[in-house]
């Protein structure tokens, strides 16, 4: 049986201008399907390759394939159905599957503007996916269909959710294929190196409001660290990678087990020849301040740290659990221990307004850190703060939903406005760095990280490939009211899904009240039981000090 895995080929000028990112998800999924015997296994990096529809559907037709594999997020989810739509076109037998974080939480959506999509697999991919294709090798795809977990797909005029299935247990049993990749395509830009994203832990702890993260991955598990030590070491070996990004969304939680993967590289004399990133909570860094320079010393050389506002009133709102105090403190730390520290802002809520992203650039520049980041707020749609929001949102083509496209409008502020804020925020902040910090700050190591992030904002800037600025018209502040950002005003959240979104409000509110009305019922045959007790000389229950009140439960 042979598999195709297609990564779609979306570009949004964010992250992809720091290099080219390897597609970890198919290294995953083809390493848990060859284990049970699956070997005709192919990859397509349409992304990557810049393939257009024309190539892809001739490269389709010619392998042949009995199943089509393609995952997505949020902004790439279109993209996704298209192949999908040319799979059905050119390779008109195969089963056509959809996988992502998108696909997971709007499988409504999806199915409902995308019928041709034949199956969903929602959540981690790894185990249902494998219980998916051993079901189509030993023909018992479709009638089957309904009894494999964490599934979605059409059947009749219903759209059909199977049993969620249970997170991945034993992370230390996946092992992912990295020879699926073409390795020389993968480049990190500031040190020209090979790149990979390999995965220690999976899931958070946290709620971020803005985050799906946690509701994607659910339960926290953190692989053996000698394990995810040894892919690393043969990625090094045997790939020539020489920066990797840990995958997690906060990879320091565990602290035991950071420091034990910290220690396995030094013991491998590892960090002399693979440097490594992550990103992590300023809470962390507060609590490691005294492990930071071993921590550089086991290689890690760039920590990029969820800041996202400037004012507490945003942390608040996105329930960050962090102080604005704290970020300037983490920053500082870091750079004394010799680490590149990135700051990441959001920006474009609702109370956004000049001023507000003029202190976005005026904190960034006090707390000095090594590199800037402004990101649009972006309200993805199954997230706790999109319920929340979703009646100040115009915008449901999910293909701007990118982090650089103003989703958002403030009320203060148009679109074109917000974007050319924070285009001046980068403008002021990467030229003063440039001038006066990054040729002649730090080490030699340093140094070179710095120009080669310089490098690379630079060759975006120039081919207005950052930001998407060429597609949009931005070309400075001229332009600001001149843009166009090209939204597609007929996408529209399909009923299925907003009649979803009721039903799980409604039940939502239903288990709110019926908490409330246990409390209120708890409470009365508290005072119930109060009135009703006598002292056995028949006195009046009274509180410490001789009063009858009684302090209210809180």
């Amino acid at each position: 049986m042979r598999i195709l895995f297609i990564h779609p080929n979306y570009r949004s000028g964010g992250a992809e201008i720091a290099g080219t990112w390897p597609p970890a998800w198919v290294a995953y999924l083809t390493g848990s399907l060859r284990r049970v015997g699956f070997d005709d296994i192919h990859f397509i990096d349409a992304m990557t390759d810049n393939i257009d529809d024309a190539d892809l559907a001739d490269q389709i037709a010619a392998l042949a394939p009995d199943v089509v594999g393609v995952t997505a997020i949020t902004p790439s989810i279109y993209r996704a159905e298209e192949v999908l739509r040319i799979a059905q076109d050119r390779a008109p037998k195969a089963l056509r599957m959809l996988g992502g974080v998108h696909a997971t939480f709007m499988y409504k959506q999806v199915l409902s503007e995308a019928p041709w999509v034949d199956v969903i697999v929602r959540g981690e991919g790894e185990e249902i996916l494998t219980e998916l294709m051993c079901a189509v090798r030993d023909g018992r795809w479709p009638a089957d269909k309904h009894q494999i977990k964490g599934l979605a797909f059409i059947d009749g005029d219903q759209i059909v959710a199977t049993q969620a299935a249970s997170t991945v247990k034993d992370l230390d049993g996946i092992d992912p294929d990295w020879t699926i990749l073409e390795w020389e395509k993968y480049i990190y830009i500031p040190l020209n190196t090979r790149v990979a994203i390999p995965n220690m832990a999976r899931g958070c702890p946290f709620t971020c409001s803005f985050c799906s993260q946690w509701k994607f991955w659910r339960d926290y598990r953190v692989r053996d660290p000698k394990k995810v030590v040894d892919e690393i070491e043969k990625l090094v070996n045997e790939q020539g990678v020489g920066f990797f990004i840990l995958a997690d969304e906060e990879p320091t939680i565990n602290r035991k087990k950071f420091i034990q993967f910290c220690e396995e590289l030094i013991a491998r004399d590892l960090p002399r020849r693979v440097k490594w990133g992550i990103n992590t909570r300023v809470t962390d860094i507060y609590r490691d301040r005294e492990l930071l320079k071993f921590y550089r010393k086991a290689g890690l050389v760039h920590v990029s740290l969820g800041t996202e506002a400037a004012a507490q009133m945003k942390l608040d709102i996105f329930n960050k659990e962090t102080k604005v105090e704290e970020n300037k403190t983490a920053i500082r730390l870091l750079r004394e221990a010799d680490i590149l520290v990135e700051a990441q802002f959001i920006v474009g809520l609702d109370n956004e307004t000049p001023e507000t992203l003029n202190e976005t650039y005026k904190m960034a520049w006090d707390w000095q850190p090594d590199l800037a980041n402004w990101a649009m707020y972006t309200p993805w749609p199954f997230t706790p703060l999109f319920q929340e929001l979703k009646d100040q949102v115009e915008v449901f083509d999910f293909s701007r939903y990118n982090f650089v496209t103003p989703i958002m409008k403030p009320a203060a502020m148009t679109r074109g406005e917000l974007l050319d804020g924070v285009m001046n925020n980068y403008r002021r902040f990467y030229m003063k760095k440039a001038l006066f910090h990054y040729p002649w700050r730090g080490t030699g190591f340093r140094r070179r990280y710095l120009l080669g992030c310089l490098k690379a904002f630079m060759k975006a800037g120039f081919a207005r490939t950052f930001y998407d600025l060429g597609k949009v018209g931005y070309t400075g502040p001229q332009s600001k009211n001149k843009l166009d950002f090209q939204f597609d005003t007929t996408r529209t959240i399909a009923e299925a899904q907003m009649d979803d979104w009721d039903a799980s409000a409604d039940k939502a509110a239903r288990a709110a009240e019926r908490r409330e009305a246990l409390r209120a019922q708890g409470k009365e045959r508290s005072r119930q039981r109060t009135a009703d007790f006598k002292m056995p000389n028949g006195a009046q229950v009274k509180a410490c000090g001789g009063g009858t009140d009684q302090m209210e439960e809180v």
